[in-house]
């Protein structure tokens, strides 16, 4: 009878680990989708002595892809990256974080700059200012400069085709 009690608890863990482990993450709805994009100005990485603003895409449909030269994951998406921006269905801005600007430039030089614009986040206050969990990510950003999608992970064929190029359609529409 001593031995039901801890059981019953141990039964009870094991079922909230499992529960716990059978989550996604990458689809845990990100608090910031529906709500105004967290407003920055953080220097271009290509011009430093030049600021861009996010204020200066009002009025456009955007992604902000989250990235930077240490990221493996951002090597599978970036080829994706590099056809979409050749495209020409949606600008790119970038937001190189908690990278080093030379190391940036150089990965950029060796696999394709897809970015309209890529501006420097070099301590990740930007990052955490759009709940960033970690690279890569990317956000669908509407004209009014609303998040309207959140992409945790590398962007695949498969998010791009139903999810984010359809979206940016109705957004454009």
């Amino acid at each position: 009878m001593r031995f039901l009690l801890p059981l019953a608890a141990f039964i009870v863990l094991v079922g909230f680990l499992a529960v716990g482990l059978g989550l996604k993450p990458r689809e845990i709805p990100s608090p910031l989708v529906g709500k105004p994009a967290p407003i920055f100005q953080s220097p271009r990485l290509h011009e430093p002595d030049q600021i861009l603003s996010s204020k200066d895409n009002l009025g456009k449909v955007w992604l902000l892809n989250v990235w930077a030269s240490w990221c493996v994951s951002c090597r599978e998406e970036h080829p994706l990256l590099v056809e979409l921006s050749k495209s020409g269905i949606v600008p790119i801005y970038g937001l190189n974080y908690k990278d080093k600007p030379e190391l940036a430039l150089q990965w950029l030089g060796q696999y394709g700059d897809p970015y309209t614009v890529s501006v420097v986040d070099p301590e990740g206050r930007i990052g955490i200012d759009y709940g960033v969990y970690g690279v890569p990510e990317t956000y669908v950003i509407d004209k009014n400069g609303v998040i309207r999608h959140k992409q945790i992970g590398p962007v695949t064929i498969e998010s791009l085709e139903k999810k984010i190029l359809p979206l940016i359609k109705e957004l454009q529409g």
